[in-house]
């Protein structure tokens, strides 16, 4: 069995679409997957890279491609009322109903649902209090707590450590997918294709 790492931030319009295609993706593959909210923000300073909604005619790409992907794949998107917004409410009160830094396909498939379906304001606090509501049978802890903001602080300095640089990404045996379109090389390595003992590393020697 393959232990995949899944680093998600739920401001991703990317990241809800591959957890929605990753059942399908991965279907007769016998593998265990650990989700890890990560702050994608600070992915990408630390890469000095701006992200799609930090170039006007990217972000508006951006938007246009995801809802149209969603309808495409059959995945409810609609764009929240504000993008991008501050994901870090979203992010803690995750990890607070999960475990040691780890959330469980529930949790995230609720949070990321809160934020995609419907259009509305992601941050919203009586949103915020439903959402709270639905989980209340998940582990609880205390979302404003020193521990969440660790844990937080923690998967995302892991995910810098193993090469990620966006989300989502997926980790395995030290080889990162990045991108909802890498889901098919994904299953393929899993699959154990030989190009990946062949290839993989070729491009390391590019000058």
């Amino acid at each position: 069995m393959k232990h995949i790492t899944f680093y998600l931030d739920f401001v991703s319009p990317y990241a809800w679409l591959a957890l929605e295609q990753m059942p399908k993706a991965l279907q007769g593959i016998s593998h265990h997957v650990e989700y890890r909210p990560v702050l994608l923000g600070a992915l990408l300073q630390g890469d000095a890279n701006p992200g799609p909604a930090g170039i006007p005619a990217k972000r508006l790409w951006t938007y246009r491609q995801v809802t149209w992907l969603g309808q495409s794949l059959g995945i409810p998107l609609q764009m929240p009322a504000q993008h991008p917004f501050k994901p870090l409410p979203l992010l803690r009160l995750a990890l607070a109903h999960g475990q040691s830094g780890c959330i469980n396909r529930f949790v995230a498939q609720a949070v990321m649902q809160h934020v995609w379906e419907g259009g509305h304001d992601a941050n919203d606090t009586q949103r915020l209090q439903a959402l709270r509501e639905l989980l209340r049978e998940q582990k609880q802890g205390d979302e404003r707590g020193d521990e969440v903001k660790q844990w937080l602080r923690t998967n995302t300095d892991q995910a810098k450590q193993a090469g990620v640089f966006g989300v989502p990404a997926w980790e395995v045996d030290g080889k990162v997918f990045w991108g909802l379109d890498a889901l098919p090389m994904l299953r393929s390595y899993l699959q154990g294709d030989a190009w990946f003992d062949e290839q993989w590393s070729a491009v390391d020697s590019i000058p």
